[in-house]
């Protein structure tokens, strides 16, 4: 078996698979307050493609995590057989979820009986009326509800993935790691990428990793010793304090534009209408479901995942004069 190398080497073990591109907020950095053109349902893979998908992954190219992002995965009817299949997979893919936490309450626990390990929540802000004026929602307390009931499921460590904008929310960073120790969730900060609908990200206005550290002084924070391997959090850990399962606590910077970490990256990506994208930033696609919907055989889809692979370029390039942000937003490529 051949798995996913890239012509410098970089072996992709970890698929992002985008459920759906809708999502029930508006989050200002993300999309406008209309909402975008969705996709039409018949573009849209169905469970059992998905699922095809996932298993030639599994079983043919060496895939070994599996994360379901979105849009808002949990709009995804279907979302509880997707993850109960990819369970039952051999080698069996640790199985993740990436959320806003909305409607998480009512189906964690069925997540966690499906077979899901894992669980990240994405939370901007505590206050209620921050939380409104950023998505666009009166949603928070359904999210913080959420977390309890991940935490409460298993579906640990629980994390926060949470964006700081300047001059919106980073006041608040010394606030969300009080509040993250106090329940025993791992906290992660993450530069805001140029990934918006609206194409009006701003590298000079964007809070950077040396400055969320400063934020963090007051914590003492030490070097964490543990390799973060091909992980995209740099982690440090909290003197003093340990997260739900007894463990270390850790805060976690996720640094993609000024501490790329492209070198070591393995992750390939599947969107809700059938595209692999090898780089989150790529501006090419390779088209899978019409592969899936031609008839093409398991070796065949594989090859071509393989060939859209080596493709990968060394880095996001970001930082050259002449990058471009992708035409697709975060939402509707997939965290």
């Amino acid at each position: 078996m051949t798995g996913l190398v890239d012509r410098f080497g970089r072996v992709a073990t970890d698929l992002r698979v985008s459920l759906t591109d809708r999502c029930n907020l508006r989050c200002t950095y993300c999309m406008p307050a209309e909402g975008l053109a969705w996709l039409p349902k018949e573009e849209q893979l169905t469970d059992d493609e998905v699922g095809r998908l996932i298993r030639i992954g599994v079983e043919e190219l060496g895939i070994a995590e599996v994360r379901f992002t979105g849009g808002e995965p949990l709009l995804r009817r279907g979302l509880l057989g997707i993850v109960a299949a990819a369970a039952k997979l051999e080698p069996r893919p640790r199985l993740m979820l990436t959320t806003n936490g909305i409607g998480l309450e009512r189906v964690a626990e069925g997540l966690r009986e499906a077979g899901l390990d894992r669980i990240n929540v994405s939370l901007d802000t505590l206050d209620p009326e921050r939380f409104q004026a950023l998505t666009r929602r009166d949603r928070l307390d359904d999210v913080l509800r959420g977390l309890e009931a991940a935490a409460a499921a298993g579906l640990t460590p629980v994390k926060i993935n949470t964006v700081l904008m300047r001059g919106i929310n980073d006041d608040e960073a010394p606030q969300l790691v009080k509040f993250a120790l106090t329940y025993g969730y791992q906290l992660r900060f993450i530069e805001q990428m140029p990934l918006d609908a609206q194409h009006q990200w701003d590298r000079h206005t964007m809070v950077t990793a040396d400055e969320i550290l400063a934020a963090l002084q007051p914590f003492d924070l030490r070097p964490d010793n543990v390799s973060r391997g091909t992980s995209p959090a740099e982690t440090w850990l909290v003197p003093g304090h340990v997260d739900a399962a007894g463990e270390p606590a850790r805060v976690g910077v996720i640094a993609s534009v000024t501490r790329p970490f492209c070198g070591d990256c393995d992750r390939t990506r599947l969107t809700a209408d059938g595209q692999i994208r090898n780089c989150l930033f790529a501006r090419e696609e390779s088209d899978l479901r019409k592969l899936l919907r031609g008839g093409a055989t398991d070796a065949e889809i594989a090859e071509a995942w393989r060939v859209a692979m080596r493709g990968k370029r060394a880095g996001h390039g970001i930082d050259d004069p002449s990058f471009l942000q992708p035409a697709r937003p975060m939402s509707a490529i997939g965290g």
